[in-house]
């Protein structure tokens, strides 16, 4: 396995005591309100420079911003705001949230959930030979021209794959999904007590129905052992949510996911620039 970027999901929820930003007190007294005030106070400048401020941070063209930034609104009450970045540096996305819990508006959201992850290329992609033998054993002649048209294929569309996988580029798609995973270790159905051959057989099985929906959801799967309570999570996105809900449900009948698949909580969110979400969140600056 090769890793590549390392990947910040965030979530924040909009303190439910604040309902605007409106004007009288200062920057430093925000640190000292209490839930029972209904409001931040500034004036109405310094409110709109805050806002500014806050969705410059969170602009993926600024400099020194991370490689990959996005940012979405959250469905249900798990979250308001979602933030997903990825970089090499993985100090750089801790920054991140840093600068934004330090932004003058930074205690007007929670930080309610987040994932730490790095992207892989997983250890059941077939390397180039391996899929040479799975043709062989699916009856392909090794002799035949069409077998090595096959070969060659897959060896460009290898290329491709393995970096979108280690560095990805988001889609411009509007819906965003993540959640963690795990694999089971059921004394019953322990996935670590398989040899490789079996878990491969299921893990490719797993990535055919996946296929399925190419064009529809893009799949980033990125590896947190070691990194968070979880061994990987998953981003999705969908250029509407029927096809996250069905993508999810269809591969839960794999059986590397009937048999051995352990889920965490779903973010279902939709992506807009922070200017957009500010709006959508109803935040206001007067």
């Amino acid at each position: 396995m090769r890793d590549g970027w390392h990947c910040l999901h965030l979530y924040y929820r909009i303190r439910s005591d604040v309902q605007r930003i409106n004007s009288n007190l200062q920057r430093s007294t925000l640190g000292r309100l209490s839930r029972s005030v209904q409001g931040f106070f500034f004036d109405k400048s310094r409110a709109a420079e805050a806002v500014q401020e806050f969705c410059q941070l969170l602009d993926p063209q600024r400099p020194g911003a991370p490689t990959r930034l996005c940012t979405s609104v959250v469905m249900g009450h798990k979250a308001d705001l979602a933030i997903l970045a990825m970089d090499e540096n993985p100090l750089l996305l801790d920054s991140l949230k840093h600068a934004i819990r330090d932004s003058r508006l930074g205690s007007l959201f929670e930080l309610v959930y987040s994932y730490v992850s790095i992207t892989e290329i997983s250890e059941y992609v077939p390397t180039l030979e391996q899929y040479g033998d799975r043709l062989k054993a699916e009856g392909n002649d090794p002799a035949s021209p069409t077998f090595a048209a096959k070969l060659k294929m897959y060896e460009d569309r290898e290329v491709i794959m393995r970096k979108q996988r280690l560095f990805p580029d988001f889609p411009d798609w509007p819906v965003l999904c993540f959640y963690p995973m795990n694999k089971a270790r059921d004394p019953h159905a322990n996935w670590y007590t398989l040899p490789y051959s079996q878990r491969m057989e299921m893990m490719t099985e797993h990535g055919k129905s996946g296929m399925k929906f190419g064009g529809r959801v893009m799949q980033v799967i990125t590896a947190s052992t070691g990194l968070d309570d979880w061994e990987w999570g998953v981003t999705l996105w969908g250029k509407e949510p029927a096809f996250i809900k069905e993508i999810v449900y269809t591969m839960r009948f794999d059986e590397a996911s009937a048999n051995y698949g352990e889920f965490g909580p779903f973010y279902l969110s939709y992506i807009m620039t922070p200017e957009e979400a500010f709006r959508h969140l109803q935040v206001k600056a007067d």
